[in-house]
């Protein structure tokens, strides 16, 4: 969850709890898909704000990946809807973010959102609400700023239509199945669809 500063200019938003908001990108705040259930008293905010059990069995899948394949001396892996403060309009939250721990020390580690770039961003499902057609191009718009903060590599994995999205600075984007060996980075590589199968998994 991504706090919003005070702003007569978003008074609009006023009579929405801040708890609903997502993220905020150029200082416009993109509420939890589902909000305006919680509004209506049709959900609660919990309801909302909770993974599937598909995304958080990727994200349990990435990490085993990631913990496996990479030096823990070298990287942290940071989850569970990581804050990073990029400007004063910006703050972003997060699936899985992979820091290089040269450039996260323990001295930036403190109870605000992370002010350091990771050099991976994964990113599971659009978890915003998108009823306003101008707010379509999200996944465009968060991608180019993670690059412009200094992420390497972004991923979006879209579960509903078993899609993995790569995006990298100065270079064309590019989809893939989730059932092709894709690169992570430093020759590494995930399978989505080869470890749901091999699990059980049908989604």
């Amino acid at each position: 969850m991504v706090s919003i500063e005070k702003n007569p200019k978003r008074a609009k938003a006023k009579h929405i709890p801040e708890s609903l908001i997502y993220e905020i990108i150029d200082g416009k705040p993109f509420y939890y898909e589902g909000y305006k259930d919680v509004l209506s008293n049709k959900k609660t905010v919990e309801e909302i704000m909770g993974a599937s059990g598909l995304q958080s069995y990727i994200i349990y899948y990435l990490l085993k990946v990631l913990y496996a394949k990479l030096d823990s001396i070298k990287y942290i892996f940071l989850t569970n809807e990581i804050g990073t403060h990029l400007d004063t309009n910006n703050n972003l939250s997060g699936d899985i973010y992979i820091y290089e721990k040269s450039k996260l020390p323990p001295e930036k580690i403190n109870i605000h959102y992370v002010k350091v770039a990771p050099k991976i961003a994964i990113e599971i499902d659009i978890r915003v609400d998108l009823s306003d057609e101008k707010d379509f191009g999200y996944v465009f718009t968060k991608t180019h700023k993670l690059l412009d903060f200094g992420v390497e590599k972004v991923f979006w994995i879209f579960t509903k239509h078993q899609k993995v999205m790569i995006a990298m600075k100065d270079q064309d984007w590019i989809t893939k199945d989730w059932n092709q060996e894709i690169e992570l980075f430093d020759n590494e590589f995930f399978n989505i669809g080869q470890f749901l199968a091999d699990e059980g998994v049908k989604p």
